[in-house]
């Protein structure tokens, strides 16, 4: 009887464990929501990524663009989806861990999965026929004639913004800020001429420095950056002695409440499949961006120094809705 027993036990047990640890299997296509225009960094590496992961989950993953207050709609908009695990986000972290502090969503990173890709680099890129040969000679045109020169980013918490807001804030300079749907709108409008300045990601600008479009004049960070094509970009430490920008980590955003199943399906294809990912290593390496899957924790901790900053920037520059403290967000 008591075999019997523990035969039952055992078998409960071994029932338990494999529900724990099964495979998410999806029954219908999932959708990613880009809040963002088709073409930017974002759109980019989602869809790169969205092929890996129908790849281990045999399901169509379609990747839908809806652009507007500055990915704030698009954010919601999966925040709000069923909790069923079949609508997720996309975007870079630091825009998702300040909406709250720019008081546009009632949300935060540490509120949801956070499955990181790569780390965006935003770049100082000219109109290949504007004057400024250097980043001494913009800086110097910001100081003379202060909030003239036009720079184009895809909006407010965008990273082009948090770019640019940096540089104003080391230097004591001020711009005309002009706003897209996206980074590709900005950069396009900088190629056309509409702009002259734009302080968007190289990856979203990689093509038109390629084709000498966009004159690249630094990296909005301390480390110079090679582009595939083109040559090594310095860096903005060399115009601004001491300047340093966190590193912006781009990904899928799961939000809280979905099956636990599905998160872990994602957590072990993230740790097993993504860190050896073949086709984001070479986007990475083809975009000027840095190849850096991770999940969990490990995410979140990784993406806090760039939320920080930029939330308390923000607050610095008065354009802060609620104060970056009262929401788990310390002064650095």
């Amino acid at each position: 009887m008591n075999l019997k027993l523990s035969a039952i036990a055992a078998a409960a047990l071994l029932g338990t464990l494999a529900s724990a640890h099964a495979q998410w299997q999806p029954n219908k296509p999932i959708t990613i929501i880009v809040p963002w225009a088709a073409g930017g960094s974002t759109d980019q590496v989602t869809r790169v990524t969205a092929a890996e992961l129908e790849k281990h989950l045999n399901q169509k993953i379609v990747v839908l663009n809806q652009p507007g207050a500055s990915g704030s709609v698009g954010t919601k908009n999966a925040l709000e989806a069923p909790k069923d695990g079949y609508t997720w986000a996309a975007g870079g972290a630091k825009d998702l861990g300040t909406y709250r502090v720019l008081g546009m969503v009632d949300t935060g990173a540490k509120d949801w999965n956070l499955y990181i890709n790569v780390a965006h680099i935003a770049v100082v890129g000219v109109n290949a026929d504007a004057p400024y040969k250097t980043m001494t000679e913009l800086l110097e045109a910001m100081k003379a004639r202060p909030g003239a020169i036009p720079v184009a980013t895809a909006g407010v918490n965008s990273s082009g913004h948090a770019a640019i807001e940096a540089i104003a804030r080391a230097t004591g300079t001020s711009y005309k800020h002009v706003t897209y749907d996206g980074g590709n709108p900005a950069v396009i409008a900088t190629v056309s001429g509409e702009t002259q300045v734009t302080t968007q990601l190289a990856a979203e600008q990689t093509d038109m420095i390629r084709a000498k479009r966009i004159r690249p004049l630094a990296v909005v960070g301390d480390k110079s950056l090679e582009i595939e094509g083109y040559g090594t970009i310095p860096p903005l430490s060399q115009f601004i002695p001491g300047f340093k920008d966190p590193i912006n980590y781009f990904g899928i955003f799961v939000p809280p409440g979905v099956p636990a199943d599905v998160t872990r399906t994602l957590d072990r294809i993230w740790a097993t499949e993504m860190v050896k990912s073949d086709a984001l290593r070479k986007y990475a390496a083809g975009r000027g961006a840095m190849f850096a899957p991770m999940a969990g924790e490990e995410a979140q901790r990784a993406v806090f120094p760039a939320i920080q900053a930029y939330a308390w920037t923000q607050q610095a520059a008065g354009k802060a809705k609620v104060s970056p403290d009262t929401v788990g967000i310390p002064k650095p």
